[in-house]
């Protein structure tokens, strides 16, 4: 199994004095194209682009992504039926000893509304342990994932 992911830059501005554009786009094997660049934390606008995904707002989205795909799926096998997830990841940089910058924590706020009957606070964080296992990206990583399921379950009717 692969993945693949194009990266298209184009040199716009001065790159040897480091005045260049950051703005690049990614293109997936599915056709999906995304405007990335540098985050403007890191290169001052308008070397940076604000309104594109950075790198690391990339990696806390496919933290989050892949960890409701698992988390929905593992509810359903359970028996009960998500209507609506939402998440409002956050990613934590941390500075390292040698001076770099490394995620080092991703939060994870999962709200989701069921229809019928939701599961019990209990059986809904063990829902997310177990996908928050089986996550191929999660898997991958040394970044620490804490995941905060909210207090307040809400079923609708069908």
């Amino acid at each position: 199994m692969t993945h693949i992911a194009e990266i298209y830059w184009e040199a716009q501005g001065d790159v040897a004095s480091g005045q260049y554009s950051r703005a690049h786009s990614w293109h997936f094997d599915g056709g999906a194209q995304v405007a990335a660049s540098a985050s403007p934390d890191i290169v001052p606008v308008p070397l940076s682009q604000p309104e594109a995904v950075d790198p690391e707002e990339g990696y806390v989205a496919s933290l989050a992504s892949c960890h409701m795909l698992w988390f929905l799926d593992f509810a359903r096998r359970a028996g009960f039926a998500p209507q609506s997830y939402t998440d409002h990841a956050v990613g934590h940089m941390q500075q390292t000893d040698d001076g770099g910058l490394w995620v080092a924590r991703v939060d994870l706020t999962p709200y989701t509304v069921w229809a019928g009957e939701a599961p019990s606070a209990e059986e809904e964080r063990a829902l997310h342990e177990e996908a928050q296992g089986a996550c191929f990206i999660a898997r991958s990583v040394r970044t620490q994932i804490v995941i905060t399921v909210s207090e307040y379950a809400e079923a609708v009717s069908e």
